[in-house]
């Protein structure tokens, strides 16, 4: 087995200051005797020569030896690493440069840390639920995507709702008028589902969430079912207008008329590097800025308690008797 480490820096070049922490990552982990794979493109848009940085098209062949992959960007350069990696174990490490970036577990400011764990082997990595989704035309198989995120059916103009019918576990659930509808993963939950409405399930929970979009009906709530259900929408044959599917926001379908779009559990979860064992909830208050001013929590009432039991304590040494306390 070679006892050369590897690792994949994928970066958004469009942004300087991207380019500016990619060159210094990249300089870093060579100096620290890794091996650097990058895209011929990203290393052109960097002006880096460096005989030590492997320059192949990313893909699963290029990522099967490397230990890692770090992405430096928003969620969106995230998503296209997704994309890149999928059928692979190569793990996702996100440097957050966006704007929330719930993706990313390290911070551009954090750099020093982020390296210094990539070099020692310092993380882990949690498994994410993907979904994959197929679309029918007439019982034909026309298209298939996945997503990580979430997949969603979209109105295709603007000047017409679609008109669909939701089915769960091979049996109808109701028939909605909207401008669309969202299934999202735990994953994708903080993303369009939280746009939407929709809840924000805990990234450890297994589970497919359904979110419609402007529905003119009674009933249109979001939806949670277990992981090993089927979600369905037909696009209604009477519709005037067509629809469009989105796979993570990078990907699209036509939806005519007619077509069918079944949903389930991914065959191939993503892996995403962690470097901190931090509770989501610590995640959810840090990036959307949620007040939490006043919050005493379980472990400051277990002190306030501690601190009032010393003080009955003290109090009955200087008078075993209670009588001070009595007579006063």
């Amino acid at each position: 087995m070679s006892d050369v480490r590897r690792v994949f820096l994928l970066a958004h070049t469009g942004r300087e200051e991207a380019c500016a922490v990619a060159r210094e990552f990249c300089s870093r982990l060579l100096d620290s005797g890794l091996v650097v794979r990058m895209s011929p493109t990203e290393l052109a848009d960097l002006e880096l020569s460096d005989s030590r940085i492997e320059g192949i098209e990313p893909g699963p062949a290029a990522m099967r030896d490397c230990e890692l992959a770090v992405v430096i960007g928003g969620d969106g350069t995230i998503l296209r690493a997704a994309e890149l990696t999928r059928g692979t174990d190569t793990p996702l490490l996100g440097v957050n440069l966006g704007h929330v970036g719930f993706l990313a577990e390290a911070e551009s400011d954090d750099l020093e840390v982020t390296l210094d764990a990539v070099v020692h082997r310092r993380y882990t990595y949690d498994e994410r639920l993907t979904i994959d989704v197929a679309v029918y035309q007439d019982k034909e198989l026309v298209a298939q995507t996945w997503a990580l995120n979430e997949a969603s059916v979209e109105k295709g103009t603007p000047e017409r709702m679609l008109e669909v019918v939701v089915e769960v576990d091979g049996r109808p659930l109701s028939r909605w008028g909207c401008d669309g509808v969202v299934c999202a993963t735990p994953t994708g939950s903080t993303a369009y589902n939280f746009s939407a409405g929709g809840p924000i399930v805990w990234p450890d929970v297994e589970a497919m969430l359904l979110v419609p979009l402007s529905a003119h009906a009674l009933f249109a709530r979001p939806l949670v079912v277990g992981p090993s259900s089927v979600l369905a929408i037909e696009v209604l044959a009477n519709n005037k207008g067509s629809g469009v599917l989105w796979a993570d926001g990078r990907r699209t379908v036509p939806l005519p008329p007619g077509a069918r779009i079944e949903v389930r559990r991914g065959q191939h979860p993503v892996r995403l590097a962690r470097l901190h064992e931090a509770p989501f909830t610590d995640r959810l208050v840090a990036k959307f800025a949620l007040p939490v001013g006043g919050w005493r929590g379980a472990a400051e009432q277990r002190m306030q308690r501690r601190l009032a039991e010393s003080i009955l304590e003290e109090s009955r040494r200087e008078d075993p008797t209670g009588r001070e306390g009595a007579d006063a």
